[in-house]
């Protein structure tokens, strides 16, 4: 017989007093909390002006408009002396991006590399892979900087010396000349090619993913991806006329005059850390491949797929769920030990607050900046690496 429960009343919740709510006690001592650290705030800052002022030091940022008076060696974007301190500091920036961006890229191709090297079945190849690992790990990357900037400015020629390569290329002690394009009308048109091809490529991976998932049948989406990336450009170059007017460099005097330069600074900074950084990479790349159970490996053999294929299609799919977060620390990690550019003479953003400061005295400033800087940076790269994670994530059903 089916009991008519339309009548039954939910009983009462007992009352509670607001000190012993949970909820409520909760969010008092967020907002106490919260006070105190204001307030604390508040009084760092009145106490540091006032002394600032006490002693006639000079506060605030009014220093960025003024003109800097020194040079900065490394320059991607236009600088002289008679720029402002802010512009000093962007500079600065700018090449701190210029690493940690290539750094990244290098440091993720190269450690996937030996991270897989190291589960070879080939014992020389994995031993290699693991003397490698051991060795950059265990030393201090202050030190792998300073050998590395040591060899470059002592054991590598001079000038008149210098290694050539297809007479284009050239390497000494002053760093790494290479030919340029000349500035053409075409070449902003060849680099929103270049995007737009890799947005392009994107599509195509998603869609050949989708199809694979759906059918089963594989395309070549890495190739199909590549020749997009590399045809748009092109097409958009041949059909301007293919200008092909290169600046190379030739030796004048006592060094090289045209093309592009690598400085020796920025080559042993972006070596050491990418070299660094590689040897933990691939220790995340092969716990998370080992991660992956060893039934997973055989039945991708059992059905005709290469190692190769297996580890591509099967494998690292899988182990990027554990490969990212630890891969984001390591990314964050570049970022930062990219500061260790002044050790070596480099001019980054350190280099250029560090300069900032000894001429206008305003430590404090220059320290916010870098202290800024770098949270903003560390947080945008936190944010993406969530995002993918996210992405990638398993999706409970």
């Amino acid at each position: 017989m089916a009991v008519d429960t339309r009548f039954e009343s939910t009983p009462p919740k007992p009352s509670v007093a607001p000190w012993n709510d949970p909820v409520i006690r909760g969010w008092f001592f967020q907002v106490v909390v919260i006070g105190l650290f204001v307030l604390l705030a508040i009084y760092l800052v009145q106490n540091t002006m006032a002394n600032l002022e006490r002693q006639k030091i000079a506060s605030g940022f009014g220093f960025l408009e003024k003109e800097a008076g020194f040079e900065i060696g490394d320059t991607i974007i236009p600088y002289s002396a008679a720029d402002t301190y802010g512009r000093a500091l962007l500079v600065g920036l700018v090449n701190t991006l210029r690493v940690a961006v290539i750094g990244i890229v290098l440091a993720t191709i190269l450690g996937t590399l030996v991270g897989i090297g190291r589960l070879s079945s080939n014992w020389l190849l994995a031993k290699i892979c693991e003397i490698y690992v051991e060795a950059f790990r265990n030393v201090p990357l202050l030190l792998w900087l300073l050998l590395i900037a040591k060899y470059i400015r002592e054991s590598l020629p001079g000038p008149r010396q210098a290694w050539n390569l297809f007479d284009a290329f050239f390497m000494s002690n002053r760093g790494l000349y290479m030919p340029v394009p000349v500035s053409d009308p075409v070449h902003p048109y060849i680099g929103l090619a270049f995007l737009v091809g890799i947005g392009v490529a994107w599509a195509v991976a998603r869609w050949a993913r989708k199809r694979q998932e759906a059918t089963g049948q594989q395309f070549p989406r890495i190739w199909a991806g590549f020749g997009i990336v590399i045809g748009l450009p092109l097409l958009v170059w041949l059909l301007s006329g293919a200008p092909s007017k290169l600046s190379v460099p030739a030796l004048a005097g006592f060094n090289f005059a045209g093309g592009s330069v690598l400085q020796p600074e920025f080559i042993a900074l972006l070596v050491g850390l990418v070299l660094y950084t590689s040897a933990f990479i691939a220790e995340i790349v092969r716990s998370g491949i080992l991660a992956i159970h060893r039934g997973q490996t055989e039945a991708a053999l059992a059905i005709g797929l290469t190692r190769g294929q297996t580890m591509r299609l099967v494998l690292l799919p899988q182990a990027m769920r554990v490969i990212v977060p630890p891969m984001t620390s390591q990314y964050l990690n570049i970022t930062k030990n990219s500061s260790l550019a002044i050790a070596i003479g480099y001019p980054d953003l350190v280099a250029s607050v560090n300069v900032t400061i000894n001429q206008t005295g305003q430590a404090i400033e220059g320290i916010l900046f870098i202290m800024a800087a770098y949270l903003s940076v560390s947080l945008s790269i936190s944010l993406f690496m969530n995002w993918y994670n996210k992405k990638i994530a398993l999706v409970e059903r």
